[in-house]
């Protein structure tokens, strides 16, 4: 049990270690996208950038809006970052803390408890923008919810378990990203739209919201947020890698895997414009949704 609660508790740790390497990986690569130096200057290489963000901002002066709710409004990004972490949980380790027969059934629970705090952050704070910001996300979010859910029942239907480990061994002659293909793109993209990323990353309309249902926060709360929104990139990376990249073998190239596809998601950022709103609703309920039903309704009918 001890074994269990350490190896948790280191993975909460690393992961949140990996998140401050993400954002500098991030900041390099759209700085070389965009034919410019990223940070460079703090420590060997940029380094220590992320850790001297991190100190800036909890260290920063505490503000609220003084017409906000308080408690909800100053307890939401914890329980966002919280969720973040918690959903690593299912993570299938090798001493098996909650590798159980349901894990799939777990992280689609966490997932879906996600945007109730986003719900909470925009609309306890008070502000018309912030207001808007969440009505947008959580409208987005519950849309990809469905088909993104959908996608990866089809995917169980093939695989004919819940286990997560299980992929591993479906896959071991080849990869479902060969076999599957147009599964894989739509769950990627249904992926960008939850984490509200570029080309879907509404939440944030400079031009209209400027930074969506996180506006009125600064300093701690913003770095809370923040570290919620990269912990589920990585996490989404994880997850498409044992769904479709042969899964986590637990050596080297599973990480390299990963952060193949954290790249993606990062270059996607520098290189697509901001789609617009409505086109991304019907994306979603008028193609996504009516292509995935035809697939489950394949795929059931093939293997039961």
């Amino acid at each position: 049990m001890l074994t269990k609660l350490v190896t948790l508790l280191l993975m909460m740790i690393f992961s949140l270690v990996s998140v401050a390497f993400l954002t500098l990986l991030e900041r390099k690569v759209l700085g070389y996208v965009q034919m410019r130096k990223g940070p460079n200057k703090v420590g060997l290489l940029g380094l220590f950038q992320p850790f001297s963000d991190a100190v800036k901002l909890f260290t920063k002066e505490f503000f609220f809006p003084m017409k906000c709710n308080f408690y909800p409004y100053w307890l939401s990004p914890g329980l966002t970052m919280f969720i973040s972490l918690f959903v690593w949980g299912s993570f299938p380790y090798v001493y098996l803390i909650v590798s159980w027969k349901y894990s799939f059934m777990f992280i689609f629970t966490v997932l879906s408890i996600g945007v109730y705090f986003i719900m909470i952050s925009g609309w306890f704070s008070n502000s018309s923008y912030s207001m808007l910001g969440c009505l947008r996300v959580v409208a987005q979010s519950i849309s990809y919810e469905v088909s993104f859910f959908l996608l990866v029942l089809c995917l169980l239907f093939l695989v004919k378990s819940l286990i997560i480990g299980d992929f591993l061994v479906y896959q071991s002659n080849i990869w479902m990203i060969v076999t599957v293909i147009p599964i894989f793109m739509m769950i990627l993209i249904s992926f960008l739209a939850e984490l509200n990323r570029t080309p879907f990353d509404f939440t944030e309309g400079e031009s209209e919201l400027v930074s969506g249902f996180n506006i009125e926060y600064g300093g701690t709360g913003f770095a809370l947020i923040f570290l919620g929104e990269y912990l589920s990139i990585l996490f989404s990376g994880m997850v498409i890698t044992m769904l479709f990249m042969g899964g986590l073998t637990f050596n080297f190239t599973s990480y390299l895997k990963i952060l193949f596809i954290s790249l993606v998601i990062i270059l996607v950022r520098g290189t697509l414009p901001r789609y617009r709103y409505d086109k991304l609703m019907i994306l979603c309920w008028k193609s996504y949704l009516s292509i995935v039903l035809f697939m489950l309704i394949f795929y059931s009918s093939i293997f039961f």
